[in-house]
């Protein structure tokens, strides 16, 4: 044997080790990265995601999905463009990150619920083009009842691009298990203000976090001081849960967090939310 290769062997089984020893701690430390993307690679434009973007519900079936965008209970009031199912697609380091949070919420007697994953770069260009005109208002009673909508992208609360065309950004909440009585949303049913309290609001299952999901509005910021009791402990054990897993919140919206270690952090993609997108297996 070479000098030296005993020594290097040695280390290659120490690193070994502690690989199982961090593997077995679960979210006390986030998980190695995948290989980053080339900042150079261009956006696909094809209609297929790359081979590591997975449906959330084959990694994890019990997190509950409720795609917004697929359907009209959204701040436009319609299906948006690319959302052609109502499925969460993410990059598979984001997915299992995910399922590890999962496992830590239902020891708590609760469950994740997603509203939004993967958004294609279709969609937030529609988002601009909705919030430049002064029609397409019918949902501001909800969701931005207290903001004008030419101020919704100054403000925070919307961006394009956005870190969900990159496969690793998510918005959710959490739910009791097992789940409560759901309502559901009719096209044109009255509707109630985002910044209501809880027995007021739309009533979708989740656990109260001071507002409705997707409602654009400084109480909607994550540690915004006039969210108390209750609610504000609901935010702080989310971001807990989801922080101990490597995910990292966006201090405006409490439902939003993106995977520190996204494999495609420059890379904005576009192809629809739909199976047929999904590489054969």
């Amino acid at each position: 044997m070479r000098p030296g290769a005993h020594r290097r062997r040695w280390v290659l089984v120490r690193l070994l080790l502690v690989a199982v020893v961090l593997a077995a701690a679960g979210c006390d430390r986030p998980p190695q990265p995948a290989p980053l993307a080339d900042a150079a690679t261009p956006t696909p434009t094809g209609p297929r995601a790359p081979a590591d973007v997975v449906l959330l519900s084959e990694v994890d079936p019990s997190i509950v999905v409720d795609i917004r965008y697929a359907g009209p209970h959204n701040f436009v009031g319609r299906p948006v463009d690319g959302y052609d199912e109502p499925l969460c697609l993410l990059t598979r380091t984001a997915a299992e990150a995910l399922r590890r949070v999962q496992d830590a919420a239902r020891a708590r007697g609760l469950s994740l619920r997603v509203y939004d994953c993967y958004r294609p770069q279709r969609a937030a260009d529609e988002f601009v083009r909705w919030a430049k005109g002064a029609a397409g208002q019918q949902m501001k009673a909800e969701f931005y009842p207290r903001v004008a909508k030419s101020r919704l992208f100054a403000d925070g609360y919307l961006g394009a691009p956005t870190a969900h065309s990159r496969g690793s950004t998510l918005d959710l909440t959490l739910e009791p298990r097992p789940a409560p009585p759901r309502s559901s949303y009719a096209p044109g049913q009255p509707l109630v203000a985002c910044t209501d309290p809880a027995d007021r609001r739309f009533a979708d299952g989740a656990i109260d976090m001071g507002t409705g999901f997707d409602c654009f509005d400084p109480l909607a910021h994550t540690a915004d001081a006039r969210i108390t009791g209750t609610a504000r402990t609901n935010r702080q054990l989310l971001k807990r849960l989801m922080t101990d897993c490597g995910f990292v919140n966006y201090d405006r919206e409490w439902w939003h967090y993106r995977y520190a270690d996204e494999p495609y952090p420059d890379t904005w993609f576009d192809f629809p939310v739909a199976r047929s997108s999904l590489p054969p297996r």
